[in-house]
C-alpha cells in the first residue's frame, strides 16, 4: 500500500477533507515499483536533476539488467548512449546476460548464436517439430528457426559466420553428449551425485529471464508459483554441494528420499510439458 506516484495529489485530497481518491493498484516488487516511480516522475511534476536520473538509471541497471539501454533511457529520461556508458562502467557482471527486454516488450538475444544452437538441439531431438514450436523453445523468430533448419539440412553450421562472436559455440556444438540411464534429454547423474550434462548454466539463466518477463506468468498466481519453484531449484554445483553438506547425518536417509521424490515430481512435470509442446506442434 505504498504510494509510488501521486503523493502530492493524495496530500491535497486529504487537505480538502476527501475520504477517497481514485488510484491504480499495481502488484509488483519493490524494484518494479521504483522503475514505475522513476518513469512517472520523469514525465510530470518537478523535473528530476541529471544526477537524480543518472542515479536512477544505475539502480535500475542493478535490479533489471535484462532491460535494454533504450528502454532504461526512456524510463529515466536519459540518452541511450548515456545508459550504455553507465552499464559498461558499473555492471560488469551483467555482460553474462544473453537477452534484453526492449520498449516493445519483446525479448531479443544479444548473441544470436545461443538461440540458434538451442534450435539446432531441438531439431536434432525431434525433427518433426514445427517451426513455431522450435521458435518457442529456443526463444527466436520463426524466420530464424527456418534458417537454422535449412542450414542443418544442407549440413552447414546453424550459426552463420557473422554471428560467431567467439569459438565457444563451436566447442559446445561439437562436445559429446553423455546420457544417464533412461535419460534422453542430454542430462545425467554420475554415481557420486554430480550432474554430467544438460542445459548450460548460461542458457538456464537466459530461459529464466525470459520466463520472468512473460506477463502470462508474472501476473497470475500459479505462474508466479512456477517462477518461484524454478528459481529455488536452479542452483549451481557449489550451491548444491553446500546444501548436501548442511544435511545432518541422522537425517541423510530422510532428505535423500525426499529429494528423490521431488526429482520424480519434476520429471513428471517435464514429461507433461513436453507432451503439451508435441501436441501443439
Amino acid at each position: 500500500m505504498q504510494v509510488i506516484d501521486g503523493a502530492h495529489r493524495l496530500r491535497a485530497a486529504r487537505l480538502r477533507g476527501d475520504a477517497t481518491i481514485g488510484a491504480l493498484f499495481v502488484d509488483c516488487t519493490e524494484e518494479d515499483a521504483f522503475v514505475l516511480a522513476v518513469s512517472a516522475n520523469v514525465t510530470q511534476g518537478l523535473p528530476l536533476t541529471l544526477a537524480d536520473r543518472t542515479a536512477a538509471a544505475s539502480r535500475i541497471l542493478a535490479s533489471h539488467p535484462h532491460l535494454s539501454d533504450r528502454l532504461i533511457a526512456s524510463t529515466a529520461g536519459l540518452s541511450t548512449k548515456t545508459v550504455a556508458a553507465i552499464r559498461q562502467r558499473t555492471t560488469g557482471e551483467m555482460t553474462q546476460l544473453h537477452t534484453r527486454l526492449g520498449r516493445d516488450g519483446k525479448v531479443r538475444p544479444l548473441d544470436a548464436s545461443h538461440g540458434r544452437m538451442m534450435a539446432s538441439q531441438a531439431i536434432s531431438n525431434d525433427p518433426d517439430l514445427s517451426l513455431r514450436a522450435i521458435a518457442r523453445i529456443a526463444g527466436i523468430s520463426v524466420g530464424t528457426a527456418r534458417d537454422v533448419r535449412e542450414r542443418m539440412r544442407r549440413g552447414e553450421d546453424p550459426v552463420p559466420p557473422r554471428y560467431r562472436l567467439s569459438t565457444g559455440h563451436r566447442a559446445e556444438s561439437n562436445a559429446p553428449e553423455h546420457h544417464g540411464p533412461g535419460n534422453t534429454t542430454g542430462g545425467g547423474i554420475t554415481t557420486d551425485g554430480k550432474r554430467t550434462t544438460g542445459t548450460p548454466r548460461a542458457e538456464r539463466d537466459r530461459f529464466l529471464l525470459a520466463l520472468r518477463t512473460d506477463p502470462s506468468l508474472r501476473f497470475s498466481e500459479i505462474g508466479r508459483a512456477l517462477l518461484r519453484l524454478l528459481d529455488a531449484n536452479t542452483l549451481d554445483a557449489v550451491q548444491w554441494d553446500r546444501l548436501a553438506a548442511a544435511v545432518p547425518q541422522r537425517w541423510s536417509p530422510v532428505v535423500a528420499d525426499l529429494a528423490m521424490d521431488c526429482a520424480a515430481d519434476w520429471s513428471a512435470l517435464a514429461c507433461r510439458v513436453r507432451d503439451q509442446v508435441r501436441v501443439s506442434a
